[in-house]
């Protein structure tokens, strides 16, 4: 049954970053167009959802590097993740825009987006691209930083601050 099961490189999902480097150069090898964004993804809105369907039309494969908890907690505070990477990632990788979810461990996946050297790297309207983690090894490679615009009204913040009042 086992050998039934389909190898990470033949299914999409929650994936190492060492699998995550043999997906991408098969896509590489059929001449497939690897987009990558990265965040926290604590509590998923309408936001994220359009945010990554549209960073998945620019491109064939849309790989999410996902904060790891310490990671978040670093950046946001001690009373965050409200949920663990592991459950992040499997939400993540159920939604049909999303192909691969890998979790990364600090503050910043630059060293991961240079190892993966996405075609397309992707970040939210809040971002210059200067100011984007990994932006000089993707364009050095003659890859697209691309700032999507975000859709107005929603925050994982403040979705927690209205729960919380």
């Amino acid at each position: 049954v086992a050998d039934a099961l389909p190898s990470a490189r033949e299914r999409q999902g929650v994936v190492s970053a060492s699998e995550m480097l043999d997906v991408v150069a098969d896509a590489r090898g059929k001449g497939q167009r690897v987009v990558m964004t990265n965040g926290c993804f604590d509590l998923l809105h309408p936001g994220h959802i359009a945010y990554l369907e549209q960073a998945a039309t620019l491109g064939d494969l849309l790989v999410v590097a996902v904060n790891d908890d310490d990671s978040v907690r670093r950046l946001k505070g001690d009373t965050r993740p409200v949920n663990a990477v592991a459950d992040r990632m499997a939400v993540l990788v159920g939604l049909a825009s999303v192909d691969y979810a890998l979790p990364f461990s600090e503050d910043t996946p630059a060293k991961l987006i240079e190892a993966l050297a996405p075609d397309v790297l992707v970040k939210g309207g809040d971002y210059v691209v200067e100011e984007i983690a990994g932006h000089e090894s993707v364009m050095a490679r003659g890859g697209e930083v691309v700032v999507l615009d975000f859709l107005e009204g929603h925050s994982t913040s403040s979705l927690i601050e209205r729960l919380n009042d």
